[in-house]
């Protein structure tokens, strides 16, 4: 026996999306619209959580709309992504935050096929599972009766550019096949070509959908800031779109960090752990300065279990602050969690570096990478060429850090700061008790075991 299958629907009218958005019937007195049934059965029932094709979806799309929607599609070469043998908690040895971003974007998008409710919105790095979900989806949708298409958006404008030579069909038959999908599943959006005539065209693809509220599903590596403004006002609308986003590295390059692998300098300071770190006991270090080491140690302990606020470390050269801030960033690595380690002047060559006519990404996209980054690791501030352009591009990026709050490590060497070399409106922002704990490491350079300590006269 069956019974009506439930859903998840938001008691606002405001927030629910038309009618027409359902895949049944919304007249069907066996579903409301639902358009499955689900089996009415204990638990341990082989047909337990199972859902049945209610028939007035079968009676309301004819067998020719879904083969067409599907040969356009090419699902057929997809037809092994689905739920199934999606892997649940990602490749073996990733990190617990990454393997729970890749779990709760599962769990959203089998709930998302389901019910098939609104936009979803799928956003992350490549290889990070986002195509799979999204095949997986469409091909449940198929398996179910609904009329799916599923294109790379390349491939919805290639479909759209053949349609004018095309004996078939015109270009008005297919652009209105397009946009009229009861599930359109777009992967790979901002991969296409980005003229006037693609702009325009997805747009008005988007923009029908989302006045009609046709289920749509969206890939991109992309954030927000970089789509397209119309797109992307669509797109931020919470009340349709549910966005997820995924943290996973390349799948299919496991061994690379897809955070940031060109920028970070993390691998060569991989041996920098709270493990390694001496605490120079046998240094016969002075009071003070022993208990300003011992301090620092223990709030970075604290600080990589749970990072919150800035973190400022001042000291000498070589007493040991790169050292812990290399532990804490390591820590979070080790958590799946990897935060952006980078020396300043590193990180300037890096932004400069996008102004080239070689590069593939835009200074924008790097910047807010940069400055969004979950955890932020700024190794050596002061020690980059003191440009007007130097100083105002770290002005900005650590007041936009400031303002929003975020996680931030800092270690700034006593040298630069007594000589002005780091700008006035950081270290008023780095004072700010209310945020920033700053640390002033008062033990001299280490000088190893066995070797005497330098005095300066």
């Amino acid at each position: 026996m069956a019974s009506r299958a439930s859903t998840e629907r938001s008691s606002s009218s405001a927030a629910a999306p038309a009618r027409n958005d359902l895949p049944g019937d919304p007249n069907c007195p066996h579903c409301q619209g639902v358009g499955y049934l689900r089996h009415d059965v204990s638990p341990g029932h082989p047909d337990f959580g199972k859902l049945e094709i209610c028939v007035c979806r079968r009676a309301t799309v004819t067998d020719g709309v879904r083969e067409r929607l599907f040969a356009m599609s090419h699902l057929d070469e997809l037809k092994e992504l689905t739920f199934e043998k999606f892997k649940l908690r990602g490749r073996k040895g990733l990190g617990d935050m990454q393997a729970r971003s890749i779990e709760q974007a599962f769990n959203q998008a089998r709930h998302y096929s389901q019910n098939l409710n609104g936009w979803l919105l799928l956003q992350g790095g490549y290889g990070c599972g986002k195509t799979h979900l999204a095949a997986a989806i469409a091909n449940f949708a198929v398996s179910m009766g609904v009329p799916t298409l599923f294109l790379t958006v390349p491939d919805l404008l290639d479909a759209l550019r053949f349609a004018y030579g095309s004996e078939d069909t015109t270009f008005e038959e297919r652009f209105d096949q397009i946009r009229n999908a009861r599930l359109l599943v777009l992967d790979d959006f901002g991969t296409q070509n980005a003229t006037g005539w693609a702009q325009e065209k997805l747009f008005q693809i988007i923009n029908y959908r989302y006045i009609n509220k046709l289920s749509t599903v969206i890939t991109t590596n992309l954030t927000l800031d970089e789509i397209e403004a119309r797109i992307r006002s669509r797109l931020s609308d919470p009340e349709l779109v549910s966005l997820v986003r995924m943290s996973a590295p390349d799948y299919r390059r496991p061994m690379e960090d897809t955070s940031h692998p060109e920028l970070s300098s993390l691998d060569l300071l991989s041996s920098k752990t709270f493990g390694t770190f001496e605490e120079r006991i046998g240094e016969k270090l002075a009071a003070e300065e022993m208990k300003s080491l011992q301090k620092a140690i223990k709030v970075s302990h604290a600080f990589s279990e749970k990072p919150k606020g800035w973190l400022v470390f001042e000291g000498t050269y070589g007493c040991g602050k790169t050292h812990l801030a290399a532990a804490i960033a390591n820590y979070r690595a080790g958590l799946g969690d990897p935060p952006l380690f980078v020396m300043v002047p590193d990180l300037l060559d890096h932004l400069r570096a996008a102004f080239s006519p070689n590069s593939g990404t835009s200074y924008d996209r790097r910047f807010d990478e940069v400055r969004t980054a979950s955890l932020l690791i700024l190794d050596d501030l002061g020690a980059q060429s003191a440009t007007p352009w130097a100083r105002e591009k770290l002005h900005q990026l650590l007041n936009y850090r400031y303002n929003a709050e975020l996680p931030t490590v800092i270690t700034l060497a006593k040298e630069n700061l007594d000589q002005g070399l780091v700008d006035e409106r950081i270290i008023t922002r780095m004072l700010d008790e209310r945020i920033c704990e700053y640390l002033e490491i008062k033990a001299p350079a280490y000088q190893g075991k066995g070797k005497r300590r330098l005095v300066r006269k």
